[in-house]
């Protein structure tokens, strides 16, 4: 995966989600086929925490599901830093490691988007607008 394609509803709806989750970070699972995202499945930040984030073992195998049942792929992992900057924190970094997807970050700080992927280190990839 080179880049990841997001249209400009579905940044809306995660910038809204990340938004109305302050002070803590949001989260959802992000679907698609090949580098472009269809679909947004909002998730619940378990932890409550303002810099860290889990996804309930409950909604993670319900979002596989409903990626199976529609025919298309967990492409993307999306989070948000309320108040820093979108670059992978350490946990970040480790839970890429067992997430090998896109990892989409927004900051609540500046307004930006990110996307890393984990290839031998961890690597910026553009998003595009469709």
């Amino acid at each position: 995966m080179q880049k990841i394609i997001l249209s400009r509803s579905d940044k809306k709806i995660l910038t809204e989600h990340a938004e109305n989750e302050k002070p803590i970070e949001s989260c959802a699972i992000l679907f698609g086929k090949d580098d472009a995202i269809s679909e947004i499945f909002l998730t619940k930040n378990i932890e409550e925490s303002p810099v860290n984030f889990t996804i309930s073992n409950e909604q993670l195998i319900e979002g596989y599901k409903i990626a199976e049942e529609k025919g298309v792929d967990v492409i993307g992992i999306f989070h948000s830093h309320p108040n820093s900057e979108a670059y992978p924190s350490n946990t970040d970094k480790k839970f890429m490691q067992s997430n090998p997807v896109a990892w989409i970050i927004y900051s609540g700080a500046n307004k930006d988007f990110r996307a890393y992927i984990l290839e031998s280190e961890i690597k910026e990839i553009p998003i595009e607008e469709k």
